[in-house]
């Protein structure tokens, strides 16, 4: 490999990192939401995250949304992000890529193919939804503060599942999902803001608090993608 390529592909790994988050949550943290959502294969739950390490940008955009200040997330805007899927849109479309991998999931199971690799997908989805830095602008408070944020209760959390609290969620329709999905975006983007005025990190109450949103929208995901269409 010559000189110049190295520098490009140095160069390139560079600007993915400047312009996009490069996690959300740390696996232990994912594979608790997914167990806690009694979520079968919950194993799977951080493969989203292992995907991206070679896929780069083609997934990394599934993963966030650079919602600007004072933004109000709508059922509308969740279900035109689903069209994004597996592009390269700077401003990120994880709420899309809920709803277009749990359409996939659905056709596949209905068709008598094997699914199960699209839930994986969306459980991790549905992780990063609660995570607050994913759902604000990626500036320099967000760079600086997001691996912190990610790993706040990664190292304690498998051994806690009594703080991750389930609230029902009743999920009869792909609308219904597209206003759950706005719903904690909203609380998730307002929570990474005042973080962001606050100048700190998530407490380990609010970081319980949040993924608790995605392990019970999860949990009705779950239920819902498995009805007959």
């Amino acid at each position: 490999m010559n000189r110049f390529i190295k520098r490009l592909m140095a160069g390139t790994l560079l600007l993915w990192f400047a312009v996009c988050p490069a996690h959300a949550w740390f696996d232990e943290t994912h594979v608790a939401i997914a167990k806690a959502a009694g979520y079968p294969k919950w194993f799977n739950a951080a493969a989203a995250d292992v995907a991206r390490l070679k896929l780069g940008r083609i997934e990394g955009y599934n993963h966030f949304v650079n919602n600007r200040r004072g933004t109000v997330v709508t059922p509308d805007m969740v279900l035109a992000q689903a069209a994004r899927y597996d592009t390269q849109n700077p401003t990120g479309h994880l709420y899309g890529a809920i709803i277009a991998s749990l359409r996939n999931y659905r056709a596949d199971r209905s068709a008598g193919r094997y699914a199960e690799l699209h839930m994986a997908y969306a459980s991790h989805y549905i992780g990063d939804l609660s995570m607050p830095l994913h759902n604000t602008v990626f500036n320099a408070f967000n760079r600086k503060h997001h691996m912190a944020n990610d790993g706040i209760i990664n190292d304690e959390v498998l051994e806690n599942f009594d703080q991750i609290k389930i609230y029902p969620i009743t999920l009869q329709s792909e609308q219904d999902l597209a206003r759950e999905v706005a719903r904690i975006a909203n609380l998730s983007m307002r929570l990474g803001y005042i973080l962001e005025d606050e100048r700190r990190l998530m407490t380990r109450t609010e970081a319980y608090q949040q993924i608790g949103h995605s392990a019970s929208l999860l949990k009705a995901v779950w239920s819902y993608a498995r009805k007959k269409q």
